[in-house]
């Protein structure tokens, strides 16, 4: 498969089936702006980087497969936990514990300072494929090529205050629960079973196993995790507060900004989650680009359920930037 992969000739339809006993190794620990971040490290220093985010709710094993991918195709993996998730932790009791989409990107430039990254590929999905447009529009200089499943994920309160179809606005049911105080108190309460029900509803083909779950769900055992998963979706609908720094940087991607660099968007063919339809963001991307439907009964968890087709993106983008 590595060696099919290096050569460009992985087939893009991938198995759903997800390997239980797949693991990383050891997480390392880095200080990063205000966290503490837990991540995995793949591969030679030497070799050129790629960092892959994951979404809520998930955690670095969503990658497990794709990372030995693409360490045999010449890169070096680092996989970080997400702010309230994993390891992942603030390095201050202060520190708001914001989850504003711009807190998250900054999150990952400074994970990239911390280990001395000077530009990488940058992938991922849900919230992670959000960071990672993120930082490809607002520092196009320190990113070589993204890869972004649901595509072009940036928004706005402005934008999110504005209605949807009855069905759409169906899909975000968890949204408007994380808005109440009975909402982020059952989130608290049953965080577990609240998590494993949307990986059910987002991916409505894949057959995990209570020990594919399980291994993820430990990362949601974290002091901030709920805080920072309630805080996200309440800012999303301008219910909770920013920070007053991210308030410029928050102004300008309200504005949409184009992707400018090499990128691959993805989508599965069976995404029970929110998503929008490819051809309402295809201008956004100004850049080489490329859309790939990954069939299969592939969803929303694409990484995880099609690793090869992912880490065939990720190869796939770095070509186009040369």
């Amino acid at each position: 498969m590595a060696a099919a992969l290096m050569a460009g000739g992985l087939p893009v339809r991938a198995s759903a089936a997800s390997s239980p006993g797949s693991s990383f190794g050891p997480i390392r620990q880095v200080d990063a702006g205000a966290l503490n971040i837990g991540y995995v490290e793949l591969g030679p220093k030497s070799a050129p980087a790629v960092l892959l985010f994951h979404g809520w709710p998930y955690d670095i094993h969503a990658f497990a497969e794709v990372a030995p991918l693409l360490v045999a195709a010449g890169y070096r993996v680092i996989v970080p936990h997400l702010r309230g998730f994993g390891s992942t932790v603030f390095r201050s009791a202060q520190t708001a514990r914001n989850a504003q989409q711009a807190a998250l990107a900054a999150d990952g430039l400074a994970l990239m300072d911390a280990l001395g990254i000077r530009q990488a590929i940058v992938a991922g999905f849900d919230w992670g494929a959000r960071t990672a447009d993120i930082m490809a529009v607002l520092w196009p200089e320190r990113c070589k090529a993204l890869v972004s499943v649901s595509g072009y994920l940036i928004g706005s309160q402005a934008a999110n205050a504005r209605p949807l179809p009855p069905q759409a606005e169906l899909q975000w049911w968890y949204q408007y629960y994380f808005a109440t105080e009975r909402g982020k108190a059952g989130y608290a309460a049953n965080t577990k079973a609240f998590n494993r029900l949307i990986w059910e509803l987002a991916s409505p083909q894949w057959k995990f196993d209570a020990e594919t779950y399980d291994r993820s769900a430990g990362s949601f055992v974290n002091p901030d995790h709920v805080a920072i998963v309630i805080h996200n979706y309440r800012w999303r609908l301008g219910l909770a507060e920013g920070d007053p720094q991210y308030d410029a940087v928050e102004a300008r991607l309200a504005a949409a900004p184009h992707v400018t660099i090499p990128a691959i968007t993805m989508e599965g063919d069976a995404n029970g989650a929110p998503h929008p339809d490819p051809a309402q963001y295809r201008a956004k991307f100004t850049g080489p680009y490329e859309h790939r439907l990954i069939a299969g009964g592939i969803g929303h968890n694409l990484p995880q359920e099609a690793p090869s087709a992912f880490a065939k993106a990720v190869v796939d983008a770095g070509r186009l930037a040369g």
